[in-house]
């Protein structure tokens, strides 16, 4: 029986850590997954029959720990998201965002391990 060289063995280390232990063992996902919306939805008074609410479409919010930014994610044309993240503490607020009317975050939010966390923001657009 021939033994592999010393390169085979490298090379097969090197593409096993490629994939994510939750890859190799199917683990569930963790995370954020979501809808995102703004209201009020336009100025002025409530009108009736008029939503007060719309989903905030299309939009990079960014997701941060302690040591800063983990990863970004854009709202679809629904306000929903989906966001892949490891187990901890995230603040999540609009990417980039330096000052100006609305509140768009922080938003505070806990990934468990194994678990994509369903969440509902609402953003204020600052419009009255």
């Amino acid at each position: 029986m021939k033994l592999p060289t010393v390169s085979t063995v490298l090379m097969l280390l090197a593409m096993l850590a490629l994939f994510s232990p939750s890859q190799l063992h199917g683990a569930p996902e963790s995370g954020i997954e979501g809808v995102i919306t703004i209201s009020p939805a336009q100025p002025g008074p409530v009108r009736e029959n008029a939503p007060d609410s719309k989903p905030l479409a299309n939009t990079t919010f960014a997701a941060e720990n302690e040591k800063g930014e983990v990863t970004s994610f854009t709202t679809d044309e629904q306000g929903h998201f989906r966001a892949p993240l490891p187990p901890g503490h995230y603040k999540v607020s609009l990417k980039g965002r330096k000052s100006g009317i609305g509140r768009y975050g922080p938003f505070e939010v806990d990934v468990a391990l194994g678990k994509m966390t369903n969440v509902q923001w609402e953003c204020d657009s600052g419009i009255r």
